[in-house]
């Protein structure tokens, strides 16, 4: 990393894709490979190639999220928050904008190639996910600024993207696994959004931005990041005792007393600094949510191998 740190144009880069958000993509992706492999399915260079168009377009959702809340007043108010680059003039607004024409067209030209080697349904996914990363925030009606952020990003990274890079590096294949399995993720990356929400509540409501907790208030938005977070690991356990997914992925739990720790500072604290700090620890609780639930599933493969053998 030290390569970047020395050379401020790559930082300013690095810092604009927002790299602790990143593990959003890592999770989903990790478990559908899992999945692939357990059935027997895994293309590991249609992975790599979902994995690159994946994380563009990502970061293209996080350079257009940056450029439309800064035209629309909505970083004004902010004393802390991922990225900021414009606010902060690291980058221009309009270098930003490039950039995620840029990464957009990067990603969905990956995105294409990967529908002629598996199928029309990742065509259809794809075009809703990208749908989704132009219009979180920008475009006349933002997901983002109309109550529809959390719903939105549970969709489409959590059990969609699962199962859309499932169908991808099995070059065709369906199974139901996949979209059930992701859904755990789902609530977990919720609820890196409804951190942030919940750290911006007096920003967005300044800025018109009808997020779910302006729209509903502070007690709200605390019952909803416990029903998030919480949820992650009930829907977890459930899918586990339904058969769906096997019974070392509980192996997950180790993460819980976090998921705790954080309940505890959301529920309890209105310090703007230790919120953005909640936000930024529930990014990483989702990449440990999600690294532990593929390494769980690993673990039951290697030992019905070893049975088998």
């Amino acid at each position: 990393m030290r390569w970047i740190a020395n050379n401020p144009q790559l930082a300013a880069w690095y810092r604009a894709s927002r790299p602790r958000t990143l593990t959003a993509t890592y999770a989903p992706l990790g478990l559908a490979a899992v999945i692939a492999l357990d059935e027997g399915v895994f293309d590991l260079g249609l992975f790599l190639l979902a994995l690159i168009g994946a994380l563009l377009l990502q970061i293209a959702a996080n350079l257009i999220n940056e450029y439309a809340d800064y035209r629309r007043g909505a970083d004004a108010l902010k004393e802390a928050g991922q990225g900021m680059i414009i606010k902060n003039a690291v980058l221009s607004a309009d270098r930003v904008l490039w950039g995620a024409i840029v990464t957009v067209l990067a990603g969905s030209l990956i995105g294409l190639f990967l529908v002629t080697q598996s199928g029309p349904l990742l065509l259809w996914i794809g075009l809703g996910g990208v749908l989704v990363v132009i219009l979180y925030t920008a475009g006349p009606l933002p997901l983002a600024y109309v109550g529809l952020g959390e719903i939105a990003v549970f969709i489409f990274m959590g059990p969609l993207m699962v199962l859309g890079t499932y169908y991808t590096v099995g070059r065709g294949a369906v199974s139901v696994t996949p979209l059930l399995a992701g859904l755990p993720i789902g609530f977990m990356v919720a609820a890196i959004l409804h951190a942030n929400n919940i750290r911006d509540m007096e920003a967005d409501r300044a800025a018109n931005k009808h997020t779910l907790a302006v729209l509903f208030g502070l007690r709200f938005a605390r019952a909803e990041y416990i029903f998030l977070t919480a949820g992650a690991y009930v829907v977890l356990a459930f899918l586990v005792i339904a058969g769906v997914i096997p019974w070392a992925t509980l192996i997950t739990l180790v993460t819980a007393p976090e998921a705790y720790r954080l309940i505890r500072i959301i529920t309890s604290s209105a310090d703007t600094m230790l919120l953005h700090q909640a936000q930024g620890r529930t990014a990483r609780l989702h990449g440990l949510f999600g690294l532990w639930l593929v390494i769980g599933w690993l673990l039951d493969l290697a030992l019905r191998g070893l049975l088998a053998a």
